[in-house]
């Protein structure tokens, strides 16, 4: 499955209810779960982000829906990095001439 790094920051709206992030979180690992995916961690940080997250998602389209929904109901902006393993490496450089 690809994997993503998700840097998030909060919104002005996010921020004001950020008590509620916590089960925000819960409703997000349940949303990439529906979508096939699996959340590998979730963290809330201290710094440029306010949370960083770990996902895997079955496909690009399954992985654009979703972050596309999570964007869409306003409590955070975020920067998705796609992410390569060892393995998916050794696959790529090889293919290098």
């Amino acid at each position: 499955m690809p994997s993503y790094v998700l840097l998030a920051r909060f919104t002005e709206q996010g921020i004001k209810d950020v008590k509620g992030s916590v089960d925000r979180g819960a409703r997000f690992q349940q949303a990439v779960e529906a979508a096939g995916g699996r959340v590998g961690a979730l963290y809330w940080t201290q710094g440029a982000y306010d949370i960083v997250s770990a996902v895997e998602f079955p496909d690009e389209d399954a992985a654009m829906a979703t972050l596309l929904a999570l964007g869409a109901l306003g409590n955070v902006r975020t920067e998705t990095l796609r992410a390569f393993t060892a393995e998916d490496m050794r696959r790529i450089l090889a293919k290098v001439g």
